[in-house]
């Protein structure tokens, strides 16, 4: 099967071929009309010369398989996966629009936008145990709605060797310009270097070039691992502090300082990169001012029924100031101690007893001027 004729063929009895609209080491990409159910697809086929090489079909099976478990509004679906005349198609739900290869210096607000989504579709990948290991702008889709879609799974998931970074021909399996340091030193990928690459699109859309360049790719590689990234603001972009700082916290160089894609979509779709004021932990916030306390209710009191006698003391009292009860109590105990005094002395007084009272010794009979007692 020519490539000039293949418009003429029917992909699977079903997928008319119309034009090529991509084309990569491995397959290329047609528009093409699902004759069956009347809608637009993309049909994605294995080129000839790969069709003999069980690697590159073993990766053409295998981003059928990983993006065909993804269901998410900004991941490319996958419709179907089959074989026709020896090669391997795969098709997609049609992305009309174009990927972010063609964006350039890009205003913040519809760079957050971007990145809410990138990061949304990366985070259900990676729910799903899946690492795409190829981010780049040619893989981000934006339809005329400005919605984003990551295509191309066909390095995803596969696992790493101390020789995946680099071919014997220097090739990078992944583009060296958003290649993660951890990847760059042949490590095994995983969410964060999605999260580093991620970092490196966002970059080169806001200050129109990548973060790191060079002249060889083993010079870009080198640049991944010591260099730092040059601000934005010294390249002449306005950002708001908060996300120029959280930019460059993507392309931090150890895999766990960067934040998780879930964590990124949340940052960018709740508008935290305006450097809006956020509020404090609880812990931090100042005590609430204590309102005065309000001022006392009216409150009702029901009076026991007492005998007459009681209710008139009781008034009596009542009419008495702080003061006269005091005076009251000081009288009395006055008038107590004087009677308890005068009864002493009346109870100590002497009697007329002949033994206690003197006598006059001439005429026996008691000397005047003394009380007689009772005989």
């Amino acid at each position: 099967m020519r490539d000039e004729d293949e418009s003429q063929v029917l992909i699977a009895g079903r997928y008319r071929l119309l034009e090529p609209i991509g084309r990569g080491a491995m397959g290329e990409v047609w528009r093409g009309h699902d004759e069956m159910l009347g809608r637009p697809v993309a049909v994605k086929l294995l080129l000839e010369q790969a069709s003999s090489d069980t690697t590159a079909a073993a990766r053409f099976r295998l981003e059928a398989q990983t993006a065909g478990a993804l269901n998410h509004p900004h991941v490319v679906g996958v419709l179907d996966f089959g074989q026709h005349e020896e090669r391997l198609f795969l098709v997609m739900e049609l992305v009309e629009g174009h990927s972010l290869a063609r964006l350039t210096r890009q205003p913040p607000e519809r760079v957050a936008h971007i990145a809410a989504q990138a990061a949304a579709g990366l985070a259900a990948a990676h729910q799903q145990g899946i690492v795409h290991r190829d981010i780049k702008p040619a893989n981000l889709l934006l339809d005329p709605h400005g919605t984003l879609k990551i295509g191309d799974f066909g390095i995803a998931r596969f696992l790493d060797d101390p020789g995946a970074a680099l071919t014997a021909t220097g090739q990078i399996v992944g583009t060296g310009l958003y290649l993660a340091p951890e990847r760059a030193l042949g490590r095994p990928a995983g969410p964060p270097s999605d999260v580093y690459s991620l970092g490196c699109v966002l970059y080169q859309l806001l200050t129109g070039r990548p973060p790191f360049e060079a002249d060889t790719a083993l010079g870009v590689l080198h640049r991944h691992l010591d260099a730092v990234p040059v601000p934005p603001r010294d390249l002449g972009v306005r950002l708001p502090p908060a996300f120029e700082n959280f930019l460059l916290g993507l392309l931090a160089k150890e895999p766990e300082d960067r934040p998780t894609a879930q964590q990124i979509a949340d940052w960018f779709a709740g508008g935290a990169w305006q450097g809006r004021p956020e509020p404090l932990p609880p812990s931090q916030e100042p005590a609430a001012p204590v309102p005065p306390p309000p001022a006392p209710a009216a409150v009702t009191t029901y009076r026991l029924p007492v005998r007459e006698a009681s209710r008139r003391g009781t008034a009596r009292t009542r009419g008495l100031s702080g003061t006269g009860k005091k005076v009251a109590a000081m009288v009395a105990g006055v008038l107590l101690f004087v009677g308890a005094l005068l009864a002493g002395m009346t109870w100590f007084a002497p009697d007329r007893s002949s033994a206690e009272t003197p006598q006059n010794p001439a005429t026996g009979t008691p000397s005047p001027g003394t009380t007689q007692g009772e005989g």
